[in-house]
């Protein structure tokens, strides 16, 4: 089994930051692409951001120019960075790693995901 858990919600003011931050644990040989997506209350999830295992990176149109993913393969963490936040970015923040695991093949997990409100 693999465990993603994500650390680095909050509240924050228009035109703030916060670092989000998701490590995957458990039975993992390598892990190809992670990425964030983020769900608002009555819309569909959403990819904010992803990278592959090379750094090869992702954005939506709406976060390009302020929002950074990275990721440290050997802690097996992903990060996002969020600069010059804005209300309309409030969200549950979910992480998503595609992981190749001992004995299970390639599957796709998600963290438990992490509030992020940001107040104008």
């Amino acid at each position: 089994q693999v465990q993603l858990v994500e650390s680095g919600g909050g509240l924050v003011q228009a035109g703030g930051s916060l670092r989000l931050s998701c490590a995957a644990s458990g039975s993992i040989f390598s892990i190809n692409a992670m990425g964030w997506y983020r769900q608002a209350p009555g819309k569909q999830r959403e990819l904010v951001a992803a990278i592959t295992s090379g750094g090869s990176t992702n954005y939506a149109d709406s976060v390009k120019g302020r929002f950074t993913i990275s990721r440290d393969n050997a802690k097996n963490t992903v990060y996002l960075q969020m600069n010059s936040l804005k209300p309309e970015d409030t969200a549950v923040y979910y992480c998503n790693a595609e992981v190749l695991s001992y004995g299970l093949g390639a599957n796709d997990y998600w963290g438990q995901g992490t509030q992020v409100t940001v107040s104008s």
